[in-house]
């Protein structure tokens, strides 16, 4: 039998308890990756393709083959989409580092398990985002109590993560963290303005959590953020920072860098308005909600992550992975 190991509780933490004890033929489920020094990489089935058409990508040779676009992967077995997940997740961390959106032990990104659907992975607390791997992504259970691993996880991060998780079904990632241009746009507390192209991925899709009380800690909190969010894929915490969803963690990875990078465009755009004395011009409704089809679209957001996908697998050799 495998117990996990239990990890006390201090200052901001959610205990590494395990409240389960997994037979052999469990632990093996969990810890596939774990056991192997080159864990195999999920892939898509072959005749798996996305939709041109969605993905704005024209693919007709001059022979008149159509080229596909790549998509979301399907999966003959269940766990190996928790792999594909997992791998995916890990790597979302590298990006994020990267970008340096990491700060101390803060920030969190959250990816719902495809077999325990209550449950979610994410990453322990005191891990930097540019080291995190496969093997140590911690699994919680609605409660909070870790599952798989035996690292603690941040208290806040639960929090937030569990009722977002609760409140939408459809949701299978949300990322969070205290990105510099996130954190500077959010203290004025209110949402973006419609102003570029690449803002309108959040057009009427992004709400303003007004309220600051320091970090979160109830889960009453993290129920008032879920209900900002409402069936958005964003929300802008007012003196806190940014945080994304999206049905895929590659999806909800994106749209956190998109958003931070719309929120430092927005900065820029007010500063020289304010110093110029230049009106910016909005786009409309009309124009806005055409174009969001087309940019803000699931299918968008987990496409336009894989460029950094590949470059994670490129740099790190797949360290990730394992």
């Amino acid at each position: 039998m495998f117990r996990l190991h239990h990890v006390s509780h201090k200052g901001g933490t959610i205990p590494g308890r395990a409240t389960q004890t997994l037979n052999r033929r469990q632990f093996l489920r969990f810890s596939t990756s774990a056991r192997c020094l080159n864990p195999p990489v999920a892939t898509a089935l072959a005749s798996e393709t996305g939709d041109n058409h969605k993905a704005g990508a024209l693919g007709r040779t001059t022979s008149g083959q159509r080229l596909k676009i790549r998509a979301y992967p399907k999966f003959d077995r269940l766990e190996d989409e928790r792999l594909y997940r997992k791998q995916h997740l890990a790597a979302a961390f590298r990006v994020f580092a990267a970008r340096g959106y990491d700060e101390g032990v803060a920030g969190h990104i959250s990816v719902r398990d495809p077999i325990l659907t209550d449950h979610f992975w994410l990453n322990p607390l005191s891990q930097h985002f540019s080291l995190i791997k496969v093997s140590d992504l911690i699994l919680v259970n609605e409660k909070g109590d870790v599952v798989y691993g035996t690292e603690p996880i941040n208290a806040a991060a639960f929090a937030i993560h569990s009722e977002i998780h609760k409140a939408r079904p459809n949701i299978h990632a949300a990322c969070h963290a205290h990105s510099v241009y996130g954190k500077a746009f959010s203290v004025f507390g209110k949402p973006l303005d419609m102003i570029t192209q690449d803002s309108l991925r959040f057009y009427k899709h992004h709400g303003v959590y007004r309220h600051f009380g320091g970090i979160v800690l109830d889960p009453e909190e993290g129920k008032r953020i879920a209900e900002c969010l409402g069936d958005g894929k964003a929300v802008i915490l007012q003196n806190h920072g940014l945080l994304t969803v999206g049905e895929s963690v590659d999806e909800a990875a994106f749209w956190f860098m998109s958003l931070d990078k719309t929120c430092h465009a927005q900065l820029l755009a007010d500063a020289a308005s304010a110093g110029s004395g230049n009106k910016k011009i909005l786009i409309d409704d009309a124009e806005a909600e055409f174009s969001f089809k087309s940019v803000g679209t699931p299918e968008k957001g987990w496409l336009a992550f894989q460029g950094y996908y590949d470059e994670q697998l490129a740099k790190t050799n797949g360290d990730f992975l394992h």
